[in-house]
């Protein structure tokens, strides 16, 4: 027989499922649905304790009970524009309500700190919590080797002028990879040698021989779902690039920024095939959760530990106290597993969509990467057309893409590449914007192969 506290439940879920309570509001009190269902008090605690348990709703002290999930915002057309430049988190997906929650917690629980500095490499509290997340993803590593960072971009770029005890110089990076690591290079005049992401990956048989022949200090690789290519290594190809690196004396950063929205879930970090410290383990949170926010993660070997705290003293003190707590709250709750087990369903169903899109409405000869991530993606056009001016066609018709020149390397730029995102367009829109996209790429192939002639 169903016990009463379960028929409240199912009263409350009718009324989430039907739309009249949303993500983010507040449920009905206590004494409300005690005098509705004429049932005692601690009936009503109860169903609601069970739905806390399942992480459906959370309590605020003195103000209730909400819904989890994202604040809803209202869709808006933008005038018809359709945006694959974007690549922020799912903007209706977003838990807004139950971070304010979380930060509200941290400035109780760390009012004291935030009139001193605190520890260079994080809060250790938060590093407690990291290092029990991380095992989620088969990274494995003590509370002491866990730095925090004001993003993992902090991390990237400390490593990048930072010397390793290999005492090598040069660094091996993906070609194309984000604007920000190319920068960073940039920035500090490093030779840097290229290596090109296909949709297959990379040839590893090159990158042997770069390996072998090359100073490289470090090989920096993003492991799962790379921007802007979209690519994610198998197990056997991360175990055998860890080979490499071990072989030749080559440390490798593991930028594993989406790691949480993998669904396989045999799929391991390379950093699970070397815990010693060759590789160099980094995550960020900005796109599964809030990118104003700059957070993440470093995993370090126990050689580099002084002279990165050092160098990130030297950068910013610490990462904010409150941040930092905020998001010791969020994880310790339980907050954070629920919130990455609807964002991988959603993006994988993005994801999905991307791929048919392009299979039916992109011409022939004209190459992808990536659709299966939900996230990045990019088009590579025939080789005498340009992708500026593909941008500026489309942007005229409504439809926002990126140039993927800036992400290169200037000796091995690429003029013919653009990166999309699905990360920010509402599911109904994704098939109609690569249609569009397909038609303007036909008009561009047709003219060059006119002005050939």
């Amino acid at each position: 027989m169903e016990k009463l506290y379960e028929e409240v439940i199912k009263e409350i879920e009718l009324l989430i499922r039907d739309g009249y309570i949303k993500p983010g509001d507040k449920l009905p009190s206590i004494r409300t649905l005690s005098e509705r269902f004429q049932c005692s008090i601690n009936t009503i605690i109860k169903a609601y304790s069970e739905m806390e348990k399942a992480h459906r709703i959370y309590s605020v002290p003195k103000s209730g009970y909400f819904l989890v999930g994202g604040r809803q915002i209202e869709a808006t057309t933008n005038d018809g524009i359709i945006d694959f430049s974007s690549a922020g988190p799912d903007k209706w997906n977003m838990p807004y309500r139950e971070y304010q929650h979380c930060m509200n917690q941290a400035i109780e629980l760390y009012k004291e700190d935030m009139f001193q500095y605190s520890e260079p490499l994080g809060l250790s509290a938060l590093r407690f919590q990291l290092s029990k997340q991380l095992q989620e993803l088969q990274v494995f590593a003590p509370v002491e080797r866990i730095a925090v960072v004001s993003g993992s971009q902090q991390a990237l770029d400390i490593f990048v002028s930072l010397p390793f005890p290999n005492d090598k110089t040069e660094i091996c990076i993906e070609q194309p990879t984000h604007f920000s690591m190319i920068e960073s290079i940039l920035t500090r005049g490093i030779n840097a040698i290229g290596i090109e992401v296909t949709a297959q990956g990379i040839d590893l048989d090159l990158l042997e021989h770069i390996f072998r022949e090359r100073p490289i200090k470090f090989f920096y690789t993003v492991s799962r779902f790379q921007n802007p290519t979209g690519f994610s290594y198998s197990n056997k190809e991360k175990e055998k690039i860890v080979k490499l690196a071990r072989k030749y004396d080559v440390y490798i950063i593991e930028d594993d920024y989406m790691g949480d929205l993998d669904t396989r879930k045999k799929a391991d970090p390379m950093f699970a095939y070397d815990p010693s410290g060759r590789v160099l383990y980094t995550k960020s949170f900005s796109k599964v959760l809030l990118p104003g926010l700059r957070l993440g993660v470093a995993v370090l070997p126990e050689a580099l530990l002084e002279p990165f705290t050092k160098a990130k003293f030297a950068a910013d003190v610490h990462t904010p106290v409150i941040t930092q707590g905020a998001l010791e709250v969020y994880l310790q709750s339980g907050m954070y597993k629920a919130h990455i087990e609807g964002l991988r369903k959603i993006y994988k169903r993005k994801g999905s969509i991307l791929n048919r899109s392009f299979r039916a409405h992109l011409p022939l000869g004209v190459t992808f990467t990536g659709a299966n991530s939900g996230f990045y993606s990019t088009i590579q056009l025939p080789l005498k057309s340009k992708a500026e001016h593909l941008v500026n066609a489309l942007k005229k018709k409504n439809i926002l893409v990126q140039n993927a020149t800036g992400m290169y390397l200037p000796r091995y730029k690429k003029e013919n590449v653009i990166r999309l995102s699905v990360s920010q367009i509402e599911e109904k829109k994704i098939e109609e914007g690569i249609r569009r996209i397909g038609v303007e790429i036909d008009k561009h192939i047709r003219s060059a192969k006119k002005f050939s002639r």
